[in-house]
């Protein structure tokens, strides 16, 4: 088995946060319990893959050259999933509710891969 790294993708400026910016406050907290519902049944049905369940990510700095910066990015939250290829990691994404119900914008995955040497 494989270790993939899934990174949840979202930007503000997207069309589907300002469908959802729109929302009445009631019409989101029932979209926020549905999806939270449906991510907790996708968590429960992949349950046996899931390495690290991740979690939301806060604000980011930016170590360079130059110092520390405070830094925008799309990553909103990760979870880490053990499968046979990184076709397979991808497909238990598929239709998750981070863009299905949630405003995200795509779930990306990588291979974690060993430190060289």
């Amino acid at each position: 088995m494989k270790t993939f790294m899934a990174i949840y993708t979202g930007t503000p400026e997207s069309m589907a946060q300002a469908r959802w910016n729109a929302l009445s406050d009631t019409e989101r907290t029932a979209r926020e319990a549905e999806a939270m519902q449906v991510w907790g049944k996708w968590m429960a049905d992949n349950a046996g893959a899931i390495v690290n369940p991740g979690g939301p990510l806060g604000k980011t700095k930016a170590v360079t050259p130059d110092g520390i910066s405070d830094i925008r990015n799309v990553m909103a939250a990760y979870v880490i999933v053990r499968a046979e290829t990184h076709e397979a990691a991808a497909k238990m994404f598929v239709n998750h509710p981070h863009f299905t119900i949630f405003p995200g914008d795509s779930v990306e995955i990588m291979e974690c891969l060993p430190m060289p040497g």
